[in-house]
């Protein structure tokens, strides 16, 4: 029987080693001047608890004459290091002795650090606990979410309340800081939740703020105000319903601002207000800008766009002659010619990221083999359990196979001895070290009765497939076959 109530005595005597001025190995400089403060820690804490100080301590150990191992964290403030540090040596964190703005400098710094499993953490705590505060700060939000790729979770809150609750945003007290991309995102998703009138003035104060050289009377305005206010909303206006206006609305709200309208529109809707009987030429109807959604170009040793377009159209579950729904950005966090092919490095880069697509170039062949995992990877031996997952094939870059997970509790392999792994052997990567090869070829060639002659230092990296969870095989022949190459990204949708 599992017994828990030891861990507090614990995490009681960590705390205390940390508190301890004699057995420190490491100093850690935080922050950048005036504000630094030098912290005392272990070596063997920090390596096994954060794959990122993991790096740092391999190329910055004791020297033989005593001199202690000294890093530098210049992005961190002293005041969120001291309470990752105390998080790493303890395993806790209570965040309600932190305010809002204190909890999301964590989320940045667990981010840096690659404590991955605080950062989902901290993602749902904000959204489950602090959602008015993120509403009202919804700018700050956004700019921080879609600056790092790991805060996925923030993302998708961003995208759907500018989908669902755009009055939220134009309401935001920080609503003149969002980027321009999300400000046409939320005019076109308002969905009349609030007038167009209002839309307009929300409009006006964004494009005002961008320009503080300029004030908010428009009779005060010079040529050269009106000419920069103009070319800051130039991709806005087309998308402004005026023809929804009342007539004094028009003329209150917008005829002053008639220099940044463009000649054409401006005249046509002039007459529009004046004679009930005209009728606006399509320049007065907003224009809606349809963005060609295709994935942006990927840095890929392996696959084209077009492949990763396919792939999207896969993970939106469309046909291969349906539009793209979604663009997604592939970002790539492994290349094993890079990083190494090795299962530990996967899990180290890879492990609690989700939305995942696993590329696999096949040696001295032109098949590319591939898998998407929309949950985390993780290295506990474990199966993850998804009914989204996929693998695929790809070969003269015009025929592919795509195979769905039938066995969603059987969807991903998490064995700690394997590279990125799809059910029970679908998609099973598994390396071989340079010992293990050298010893495979001194057996065979004993068995075949000549010397070994290969003392090359190398690595085979195999993968093999089979058919046990997914709905049919990928690839002709099953069994292995050597990996030339491979690479993942981890995916996020362009909003």
């Amino acid at each position: 029987m599992a017994d828990n109530k030891f861990l507090s005595k614990l995490t009681q005597n960590l705390l205390e080693i940390l508190d301890d001025e004699e057995y420190y190995d490491i100093t850690i400089e935080v922050g950048k001047d005036p504000h630094v403060k030098i912290f005392r820690a272990h070596m063997v804490i920090l390596n096994y608890r954060s794959s990122y100080l993991r790096r740092i301590l391999s190329t910055n150990k004791r020297k033989n004459d005593g001199t202690l191992a000294h890093i530098k964290l210049p992005n961190i403030s002293p005041e969120t290091f001291q309470i990752i540090l105390r998080y790493i040596y303890s395993g806790r964190l209570s965040l309600v002795n932190y305010d809002i703005l204190d909890i999301i400098k964590i989320l940045v710094a667990a981010s840096e650090l690659n404590l991955q499993e605080l950062i989902p953490y901290l993602q749902l705590f904000l959204i489950k606990n602090e959602t008015k505060w993120v509403e009202k700060n919804f700018a700050f939000i956004y700019k921080t979410s879609f600056k790092n790729d790991s805060f996925l979770e923030l993302q998708k809150f961003c995208t759907e309340l500018i989908s669902k609750q755009p009055e939220k945003i134009f309401n935001s007290s920080d609503f003149t800081s969002i980027p321009e991309k999300a400000l046409i995102s939320l005019i076109q998703h308002n969905g009349n939740q609030i007038s167009e009138v209002q839309v307009w003035e929300h409009v006006l104060k964004w494009g005002i703020a961008q320009n503080p050289e300029i004030s908010s009377d428009p009779s005060s305005y010079s040529n050269d105000d009106f000419n920069a206010l103009k070319n800051t909303l130039r991709q806005i206006i087309p998308l402004i319903k005026f023809t929804e206006f009342t007539s004094k609305e028009f003329l209150n709200k917008v005829y002053p601002y008639k220099k940044i309208i463009p000649d054409e529109l401006n005249e046509d809707l002039v007459k529009s207000f004046l004679d009930n009987d005209y009728k606006p030429n399509k320049k007065s109807e907003p224009q809606i800008i349809k963005k060609e959604v295709k994935p942006n170009n990927i840095d890929s040793k392996i696959i084209t766009r077009q492949h990763a377009e396919l792939i999207s159209k896969w993970i939106d579950r469309l046909g291969i002659a349906d539009e793209l729904k979604n663009s997604y950005e592939f970002k790539l966090i492994l290349r094993g010619s890079r990083d190494g092919f090795t299962p530990e490095k996967f899990h180290e880069i890879c492990d609690n990221k989700s939305h995942t697509i696993t590329i696999i170039k096949v040696k001295d062949s032109n098949e590319i083999l591939g898998g998407y995992n929309p949950i985390e990877w993780k290295s506990d031996s474990s199966y993850g359990i998804t009914k989204d997952s996929f693998i695929f094939s790809f070969k003269n870059n015009d025929n592919y196979i795509l195979s769905r997970v039938k066995d969603e509790k059987h969807a991903i392999n998490n064995y700690w001895n394997y590279g990125p792994s799809f059910g029970d052997g679908d998609i099973n990567i598994v390396v071989y070290s340079n010992n293990v090869v050298k010893k495979i070829n001194k057996l065979i060639n004993t068995f075949q009765g000549s010397p070994s002659t290969d003392n090359t230092d190398r690595k085979f990296n195999y993968c093999y497939c089979s058919n046990a969870n997914y709905e049919i095989p990928i690839r002709k022949t099953d069994g292995e076959y050597t990996i030339e190459e491979y690479e993942i990204f981890q995916i996020a949708k362009d909003i």
